[in-house]
């Protein structure tokens, strides 16, 4: 029923988007090896940025947004995984993907072009199983570590957030989930969502109340690909309007996560 209900979205859309899809030169700029190549973030727990592996392949609302986008092009998908949203970055320059779905910041936006956001999530922390550490206050000691997903939007607002406390970057959600069982570091820096489901798999671990800064999420491509980032930018505008990122949403355990409107 999924794939039905996607497939009856993508009919629907077809003609508002057919004159984008024809432009001229539009699917040798957004897929020149003749494929949509969609670069992704793999973690454990998935949300509205990170995809899961699966038996199967991936899962993920980036994942169905960019099956949906290849489908409407009428080209073939590949998923492209990275284990963090800064090497996603760093690979864009290297002609390594063609549309990928990231958290946005004015430092990422030098690399890379973004449209709408689809996404706005708080960011705070996880604390370590038995740790005395309850908000902020207590967290921004020295001698205190907090780990983040290397070079990453939240990575470069935990350390302006933390004056004393020490904050370190690692390449893989994996590599920290292994850091945070084993009580080998006090903190963990992420979205709120994600940090809900990881402390259900960490009896013990604790998410504080307070928010250190918002971040947001939206579709992106390559710099200097102008005629992908109209398409794209469309492509989500639609998304939203005909219930295509409600849905992606839903599926994807964000049924109580709000769409960004613009």
């Amino acid at each position: 029923m999924r794939h039905v209900f996607f497939g009856g979205l993508i009919l629907g859309v077809s003609i508002m988007l057919t004159g984008v899809a024809n432009a001229d030169g539009l699917k040798d700029e957004i897929a020149p090896t003749g494929k949509l190549r969609v670069a992704i973030g793999i973690s454990a727990a998935g949300g509205a940025y990170w995809s899961t592996k699966t038996e199967n392949g991936y899962a993920g609302v980036p994942v169905d947004l960019g099956k949906a986008m290849a489908d409407q092009l009428g080209l073939r998908i590949e998923y492209v995984a990275f284990p963090n949203s800064g090497q996603i970055t760093d690979a864009a320059a290297k002609g390594a993907w063609d549309v990928s779905f990231l958290p946005e910041d004015p430092e990422r936006a030098k690399k890379i072009a973004f449209g709408p956001i689809y996404e706005v999530a708080e960011a705070t922390y996880i604390v370590k199983a038995g740790s005395t550490i309850k908000n902020f206050a207590d967290l921004d000691q020295p001698g205190v570590k907090v780990v983040a997903v290397n070079d990453t939007t939240t990575m470069r607002g935990a350390e302006a957030h933390l004056k004393q406390a020490k904050v370190s970057g690692y390449q893989t959600f994996d590599e920290i989930f292994s850091l945070l069982k084993n009580g080998e570091v006090d903190a963990f820096a992420l979205s709120r969502d994600q940090l809900n489901a990881l402390s259900k798999k960490l009896p013990g671990t604790r998410v504080l109340d307070e928010t250190f800064r918002q971040t947001v999420t939206a579709v992106a491509v390559p710099l200097n690909h102008p005629l992908s980032l109209e398409y794209a930018s469309k492509f989500m505008t639609e998304a939203k309007a005909n219930g295509l990122l409600r849905k992606a949403f839903d599926n994807n355990g964000l049924k109580d996560t709000p769409l960004r409107a613009k």
